[in-house]
């Protein structure tokens, strides 16, 4: 007496969402390597102990990962650049993470708001198909 499960349907995600999502994820990674640079070069004021630069670098990461999740509302988008300024703030610590702010920032910027606009196209393709 073996029941049939239902294949799981997927939510249907959007343009927007996908690419945010993708664009995240990577620089999560990213982000996590900066803490490790920070550590690497000591470059927190001497009051405060190096190893924070992991544990900056790790929390900043799983935020990023968290938001992953998120990111299908309105606020998620806007905690993702929230996100994005953090990361932009750490170039005061080490001015290399400026490039880094500037091309995922671009990156993410793009994704948004190109993927909107292409979530705005789609629904109205699908509100009224060309004959």
């Amino acid at each position: 007496m073996s029941a049939e499960r239902a294949p799981r349907t997927r939510r249907p995600r959007g343009a927007a969402e996908s690419l945010a999502t993708i664009v995240l994820g990577f620089e999560s990674i990213v982000a996590f390597l900066a803490g490790l640079v920070i550590y690497g070069l000591r470059a927190l004021p001497a009051q405060i102990a190096p190893w924070w630069g992991v544990v900056a670098g790790a929390v900043l990461a799983l935020l990023m990962i968290a938001t992953t999740r998120v990111v299908r509302y309105r606020w998620g988008i806007v905690l993702g650049w929230v996100l994005q300024g953090i990361v932009a703030l750490g170039a005061f610590l080490v001015p290399a993470l400026a490039i880094v702010a500037l091309i995922f920032g671009a990156m993410y910027g793009y994704a948004t708001i190109k993927g909107a606009a292409l979530d705005r196209r789609n629904a109205q393709l699908a509100a009224n198909p060309p004959s």
